[in-house]
């Protein structure tokens, strides 16, 4: 990829960033439960019906796996911030492609770092 072609994304995905609303890392599940009681609907013989829908969010934080339950009127909001994340972790990963080898404008192949750098000086490319 060009330099100018390069630059000229890289603006686009700062001013998509820029609009990115609230957003949240991890998983948002449906769960219907049941509980155990002989006299329960969930229970019955036939047509038996569980208890919920309960939403469950699990997600990563600091190398610790997390799990609360998200009350019904907060499904809404949650998804959305669910995708905002989705959005903003593929538009940083993009940037990151386009800048990881701006030189070649591909992955390098068996070259080595220095060797890379040396081109890059030569040619009077920005690298990093």
């Amino acid at each position: 990829m060009q330099m100018k072609k390069m630059e000229k994304r890289i603006k686009a995905i700062k001013a998509k960033l820029a609009l990115i609303g609230e957003m949240r890392p991890g998983s948002l599940n449906e769960q219907l439960t049941v509980c155990g009681r002989s006299n329960c609907r969930c229970m019955a013989a036939k047509r038996p019906r569980k208890h919920g829908p309960y939403y469950q969010l699990s997600y990563v934080h600091q190398g610790k796996s997390t799990s609360q339950f998200i009350q019904k009127e907060w499904v809404g909001a949650v998804r959305s911030q669910l995708a905002n994340y989705k959005h903003f972790k593929a538009l940083t990963a993009e940037w990151v492609d386009i800048r990881s080898n701006p030189c070649q404008g591909k992955a390098p192949g068996r070259q080595r770092a220095s060797q890379e750098r040396n081109s890059c000086t030569q040619t009077k490319t920005a690298c990093y």
